[in-house]
């Protein structure tokens, strides 16, 4: 769901900031005032202000899903039969509560939704498909396509040359 946050201009500082803190966001403060030339209170401030402003949505772990006993990708391509803001909007709100969903994403094209999903076995999955699919009068189809290797997996925002550091 969008939030309404006051848009802010993010000038080099931020940019290395974030570059940072994308790599490692336990990185103490002092260190990544080292690596950008700004006092530790200063990258306090900035921080505090991009994730008011939403820029840094969540700061959380990444954890590997196969060593957690989920060790299934799959990637759904899910078609509904009404595109009406209300049945699209129910959608996203059961598609976003399941928890085997780490990403839903609603698409132009062919698609309506591609979602990404984690599950422990594809008996999991197949419950999983009885909940959200077959048991919603409003997809029309879906398409499953399960990962044979997890070859590159993040949320990396590229931010350009313009930082420093």
């Amino acid at each position: 769901m969008a939030r309404t946050t006051p848009e802010i201009a993010l000038d080099a500082f931020d940019l290395a900031i974030l570059k940072i803190l994308q790599k490692d966001n336990a990185t103490p403060q002092r260190t990544i005032g080292e690596a950008v030339n700004l006092s530790a209170p200063a990258v306090q401030r900035r921080i505090k202000r991009m994730e008011e402003a939403g820029v840094i949505a969540a700061n959380c772990a990444i954890v590997d899903p196969a060593k957690v006993g989920q060790p299934i990708t799959v990637f759904v391509e899910v078609e509904v039969i009404s595109e009406t803001a209300a049945l699209i909007d129910a959608a996203k709100v059961e598609f976003s509560a399941a928890p085997e969903v780490q990403q839903c994403y609603y698409v132009t094209g062919e698609a309506d939704f591609i979602l990404v999903i984690v599950v422990a076995t594809m008996a999991d999955y197949e419950a999983l498909t009885r909940r959200l699919f077959f048991g919603n009068h409003n997809v029309k189809k879906f398409r499953t396509f399960v990962a044979m290797d997890r070859v590159k997996v993040g949320l990396t925002v590229p931010l350009g040359d313009r930082a420093p550091g």
